[in-house]
């Protein structure tokens, strides 16, 4: 086995924190993974890695040259790149990962126009408000909405999602039409209880340049964009959503844009990548597509 291949392995190991989920993603079996790192670690003479019964962790040294593999193995696929992209189309198969809602309304619907202008790319599109682990389940890209936690991945902000508060009409003709903040106690919500960490959101909204909360009373709550939309249909309470989320039921007059001089902040879309500094072809020429998609029909 090359160096670079073993360099490669060793990352991954690094990366998923175990032997197992290493070899998954490689297609290796995990005895070759756990020879390619003896290997490594018997050419460099120092030990990598501290391996215990549920955990597998860099020791410092391991740490410094995991470092140095990334910025090795990122030059390396430059160079492997270098003539490539003038030379052939781009082509393989790419792993993204994507908020349902703006999967199902926005990217599904415009993803042929995509498939013909690259007929050799093939897209494997995950649509799910879970997070996912991008080294682990090996996905190239993935796109998410409102603040990030420190992932350790690239990030790369495309935009903001304007939100709104809406309400149906059979829900005003029944309770009234809320006018401010100040008024929501006489007026119910639709609870949003987030999918990852089942924490109810507050309702908020943005006064003199501040960002507030308060709560407001909910007979039900949901955890996905879908049953948050449908019970505010339904007439069951308020709800604070992105405008495009809701954009053919403002038109049909099923909902109605509310307390527009209090609206909630808008939030911001990330694209987020793997450890690696150079993307491929493929990967490029996706993301430069999903962000002009995303600007006609989702962003501020």
């Amino acid at each position: 086995m090359d160096r670079i291949e073993l360099f490669r392995i060793f990352a991954r190991v690094v990366d998923c924190a175990s032997f197992t989920r290493a070899a998954d993603t490689l297609g290796l079996p995990r005895s070759s993974v756990s020879a390619a790192v003896q290997d490594l670690e018997t050419r460099l003479g120092t030990r990598l890695l501290n391996r215990t019964t549920r955990k597998v962790a860099p020791t410092n040294d391991g740490l410094a040259f995991y470092e140095r593999c990334l910025r090795l193995l990122a030059d390396v696929e430059e160079a492997e790149t270098l003539f490539r992209k003038s030379a052939a189309r781009p082509s393989g198969k790419l792993r993204i990962d994507v908020p349902g809602r703006i999967g199902r309304v926005t990217i599904a619907p415009a993803l042929p126009a995509f498939l013909d202008r690259y007929p050799d790319i093939t897209v494997e599109l995950s649509m799910s408000d879970r997070t996912v682990n991008l080294v682990e389940d090996n996905v190239d890209c993935a796109l998410r909405v409102g603040p990030l936690r420190d992932s350790g991945l690239i990030a790369r902000t495309v935009g903001e999602l304007r939100l709104i508060n809406v309400a149906s009409r059979s829900y005003i003709k029944r309770h009234g039409r809320p006018r401010s903040p100040e008024t929501l106690d006489a007026h119910w919500a639709v609870g949003y209880a987030s999918p990852s960490t089942g924490r109810v959101e507050d309702w908020e909204w943005v006064e003199d340049g501040e960002l507030r909360y308060r709560s407001v009373r909910a007979r039900v709550t949901v955890n996905s964009a879908e049953g948050y939309i449908a019970c505010c249909l339904a007439g069951l309470g308020l709800i604070q959503i992105p405008a495009y989320d809701v954009k053919t039921h403002l038109e049909s007059g099923e909902l109605v844009d509310v307390m527009r001089t209090h609206p909630p902040a808008s939030m911001p879309i990330t694209l987020l990548y793997p450890h690696r500094r150079h993307l491929s072809h493929r990967l490029q020429v996706f993301t430069e597509w999903l962000e002009t998609v995303l600007r006609a029909d989702v962003l501020v």
